[in-house]
C-alpha cells in the first residue's frame, strides 16, 4: 500500500513538471514584455509579472479580437499614461486575457448562486481592470506635466537668453529635471538625435500628450519659428500664458465645487441633523410615546 501511494506521489510530481515545463514551452515571450520581466523588473511588480505569465499566451488572440485601429488607440493610451510600471500593449492585452477569464468564471458562479448583483461587479471588473491603471497614470500624469511646465519654461528662457542655442539649452534644463515631462523632453531630444526633424519630434511630443498646455507650447514654439520671433520672449509669453490659463481652470473648478457641496450638505448633513434634533426631543421629553413604539 505505501509503495503504491509513493508510485502515484511520484508521478503526480513529473506530471506536473512536464505540465509546467510544456507550458512555459508554449508561451513564447515577445521581446519587449521579456525586458520588462526580465531585465527592468524593477519596474514590474510581483502580482502583475504573475498575471503577465499567465496571460501571455492569450495575448495575441486579444490583440487580434480588439482590432489593429483598437490596438493602436490602446498602445497611444499607454503612451499618454507613460507606460505605467513598464506596461506595453502586449502586457495590457495579457492582463486583459487573465481579468477576462477570472471575471466570466466568478461571475457565472455568481449567477449560478442567484447573486446577480456581485455577478455584475465581477464582469464589470473582468471588462475594465486592465484599463484602471492606465487611466489613472493617464490623469497623474496630465497634472504633474501641466504643474512642471511653466517653470520648465521660465528656466529655459533664461538659458536661452544667456546665450546657448535652443536644442543645447532644452537638453541642459532637462538634466535638472526629474518626472514625466522630462521623459517626455528625453525622447523628443533623442529623436532629434536620429535625424528626426524638430518639427516632427514636437508634433510627436504632442501626440504623446493629452495635455492642451503641452499642445499650446508646441503651437506657440512652431509659430515663433516661423516668425522669426526671439525664442526667449516666446518662452515667457508661453509661460505667462500657461499660469493664467491654469488660474482660469482652478476658479471655473471652484465654481463648479459649490453646487457639489451644496447638494452633499442639502441631501446627508440637513437630514442627518434633523434626525438627531427630532431624536433628541422624544428622548428628553417626560412623554413616553418614543419608549412605547420601540418597544410595541
Amino acid at each position: 500500500m505505501e509503495l503504491l501511494l509513493a508510485t502515484v506521489v511520484g508521478l503526480s510530481v513529473v506530471g506536473a513538471i512536464q505540465g509546467i515545463r510544456m507550458y512555459r514551452a508554449d508561451a513564447k515571450l515577445p521581446g519587449d514584455l521579456a525586458v520588462a520581466l526580465e531585465v527592468g523588473a524593477t519596474r514590474v511588480k510581483g502580482p502583475e509579472s504573475a498575471v503577465d505569465r499567465m496571460g501571455i499566451r492569450f495575448a495575441p488572440q486579444v490583440l487580434k479580437v480588439m482590432g489593429p485601429k483598437q490596438v493602436d488607440a490602446k498602445r497611444r493610451k499607454i503612451d499618454m499614461a507613460g507606460n505605467p510600471g513598464g506596461l506595453t500593449i502586449d502586457r495590457y492585452a495579457a492582463r486583459r486575457a487573465v481579468y477576462g477569464i477570472f471575471g466570466v468564471v466568478v461571475g457565472l458562479s455568481f449567477i449560478a448562486n442567484g447573486q446577480l448583483l456581485f455577478a455584475v461587479f465581477t464582469f464589470a471588473f473582468g471588462l475594465f481592470a486592465a484599463d484602471v491603471s492606465i487611466w489613472s497614470a493617464m490623469r497623474e500624469r496630465k497634472e504633474v506635466i501641466e504643474r512642471t511646465l511653466p517653470d520648465f519654461l521660465d528656466v529655459l528662457a533664461v538659458v536661452v537668453s544667456a546665450g546657448l542655442g535652443f536644442r543645447q539649452a532644452l537638453e541642459r534644463v532637462s538634466e535638472k529635471y526629474s518626472g514625466p515631462w522630462a521623459d517626455e523632453l528625453r525622447i523628443t531630444l533623442r529623436q532629434m538625435d536620429m535625424g528626426v526633424s524638430r518639427r516632427q519630434a514636437f508634433e510627436e511630443l504632442r501626440r504623446r500628450n493629452d495635455s492642451e498646455q503641452v499642445a499650446q507650447f508646441v503651437t506657440a514654439l512652431q509659430q515663433g519659428e516661423e516668425l522669426g520671433a526671439p525664442i526667449a520672449d516666446t518662452l515667457i509669453q508661453i509661460a505667462n500664458d500657461m499660469r493664467r490659463t491654469d488660474a482660469q481652470n482652478s476658479r471655473r473648478r471652484a465654481a463648479k465645487a459649490v453646487p457639489k457641496t451644496t447638494m452633499v450638505t442639502v441631501t446627508f448633513m440637513i437630514p442627518a441633523t434633523l434626525i438627531l434634533i427630532v431624536a433628541s426631543m422624544f428622548l428628553g421629553s417626560e412623554n413616553d410615546s418614543f419608549g412605547s413604539i420601540l418597544g410595541g
